[in-house]
């Protein structure tokens, strides 16, 4: 059972990590809690609503009662399966602009500017897009771009230019900034998950091994991690690592364990009991998401998706995917996306946009009036912090989330800004022959009032919470990993998830989480890093005086 290394995690990064090692020679044990991704549910894009519902794929976590949000307790899931959340989630592929990451160096975690990751996004992708040289064509994660036959992907893009914003061929590439298509991580039909691309390919190298258990804690020598105990099939074992033991548990379960294992916030831990192994007092905090609204319109002709939300046609199209891989079954149906800048003097997008030809909630439960489509629309960098923190000593029990959503006044101002913004693009005369009438918020809510209540009341999470370990420069008392993802003060332990982010990237949060992964595994195995990459990003022009 024993190994060099242990990975606590089957997710995005964990995947990474372990492919990595096990083809460079390395004996890797991945402990993951959850089952099989085998099935339908999973496999196919178009099901996405499903697994991220189902208590098999998914740890089922909720927030703390958001007293900005009325009091809601909003849902946080995280995949509980092979794959992890790359199992679960949307299939949307954004890297992150390349300021994001230049914004993580300036604040501590040297060696991970846009030049320094950029490599690492080319040689974990193949991209099915040509030949860029800010794209990847020969990595193991595919990512393609689906048909976009439906007229509405076309009129939301085009809708963008009248409006007066910027297009893009490639927002991973040189200019994020515009109306594009979107990309997803699918390949010949199916969802192609961190477990697909790098996880099997790991365990046929023969120096991988995956065990079902549930981690409990990291198991200390003194200041040094020598392995994990887990509970399998109801006993306790330890999983013991001979070289180093890396988290790569979310963001959620990260801080969670290093806590459990003495490694957090020492009031905090002393609240329950647990002896005080390294005082960091960031474990747990700098929690961040992305929240979004969707801005639903009735359509005036019936070709939207609303057709095929029947018991027949699903059957019908689940059929087709079975049988062929193909058919609207094979695309997650985000198939067009923007990003765009709120005002003039921000010098880079922070409102993203999904498109879908179907007005729904993300969870699939209710499509809304008849045939509709909607622009899923929310601020890319809030201002907002929470934390993650345990509720008990006892490991079985789900730690407290509690993300303080909109509690800064600039988030407010930002939301209502996607709004009005969102509206003004479907006023364009791109919609002009499909538009009938606004469903949410309704035209008639318009005052600042009114949209904040619309607000606080519909927000919804994107479900990419990040930042819980964050990587920084060692002597940053905030900071729980240094920029070479080592938990400070301890020896052979890393952190290689989303945790580490030091502020949210732009967009969804797969990508920079394959790529987390991706770079730690060359630290892992004392590798140089990659050499630098200075392409330079496209920056609007105007970017001080113009908004669009």
């Amino acid at each position: 059972m024993d190994a060099e290394f242990v990975i606590v995690g089957a997710g995005s990064a964990g995947c990474a990590i372990a492919y990595r090692l096990a083809k460079a020679g390395r004996k890797v044990v991945v402990i993951e809690e959850g089952g099989s991704d085998a099935g339908p549910f999973i496999q196919m894009p178009a099901a996405l609503s499903y697994p991220m519902n189902m208590g098999v794929y998914d740890w089922g976590f909720q927030s703390e009662p958001e007293p900005n949000l009325g009091g809601r307790r909003l849902a946080t899931p995280r995949g509980k399966v092979l794959g992890g959340s790359s199992s679960i989630n949307g299939m949307v592929y954004v890297r992150g602009h390349a300021r994001d990451f230049d914004h993580w160096a300036e604040a501590g975690a040297h060696g991970w500017a846009y030049a320094d990751v950029l490599p690492y996004y080319k040689r974990m992708e193949h991209w099915h897009g040509g030949l860029s040289n800010y794209r990847g064509n020969s990595g193991p994660l595919h990512v393609t771009r689906g048909p976009r036959r439906n007229p509405l992907f076309h009129a939301f893009v085009e809708a963008g230019k009248q409006a007066g914003y910027e297009l893009t061929d490639d927002y991973n590439g040189e200019k994020q900034e515009g109306f594009c298509p979107m990309e997803q991580t699918v390949w010949r039909g199916r969802r192609w998950s961190a477990a697909n691309a790098y996880l099997r390919p790991a365990i046929k190298t023969g120096n991988c091994r995956v065990i079902r258990g549930f981690a409990r804690r990291v198991v200390m020598k003194g200041r040094r991690a020598v392995g994990v105990e887990i509970i399998r099939k109801g006993q306790a074992r330890v999983i013991r690592a001979a070289a180093e033991v890396v988290l790569a548990a979310s963001s959620i379960n990260s801080p969670k364990l290093l806590m459990l294992s003495g490694i957090g916030p020492a009031a905090h831990l002393a609240e329950h009991g647990i002896d005080v192994v390294a005082d960091r007092k960031g474990v747990g905090q700098n929690l961040q998401d992305h929240l979004e609204l969707y801005i639903q319109m009735a359509a005036s002709k019936p070709i939207t998706l609303y057709k095929h939300w029947n018991i027949v046609s699903k059957a019908v199209i689940g059929a087709q995917w079975l049988f062929t891989g193909k058919g609207l079954g094979a695309s997650n149906q985000f198939e067009s996306a923007a990003f765009i800048r709120s005002s003039k003097g921000v010098d880079y997008p922070d409102i993203q946009y999904h498109f879908l030809p179907i007005a729904m909630r993300y969870d699939g439960k209710a499509a809304a009036e008849g045939h509709g489509f909607q622009a899923h629309v929310g601020p890319m960098r809030s201002a907002s912090r929470g934390a993650v923190t345990l509720a008990s000593a006892d490991p079985a029990d789900a730690p407290k989330i509690f993300f303080n959503y909109m509690s800064e006044e600039c988030d407010w101002i930002n939301f209502r800004k996607c709004i009005r913004l969102t509206r003004e693009i479907f006023g364009e005369e791109a919609f002009k022959p499909y538009v009938k009438h606004e469903i949410q918020p309704g035209a008639a809510v318009q005052s600042d009032a009114e949209l904040d209540d619309f607000i606080r009341e519909h927000a919804e999470s994107a479900y990419h919470p990040c930042g819980t370990c964050k990587m920084g420069a060692a002597d940053d008392p905030m900071a729980v990993v240094d920029p070479e993802a080592r938990v400070i003060g301890i020896e052979g332990l890393r952190v290689a998830d989303s945790s580490i982010f030091p502020r949210i990237t732009n967009g969804n949060l797969n990508a920079p989480s394959i790529m987390v992964g991706e770079k730690v595994s060359d630290l892992l195995l004392g590798l140089a890093p990659l050499p630098p990459e200075n392409l330079q990003p496209w920056m609007h022009p105007d970017w001080q005086t113009e908004q669009r």
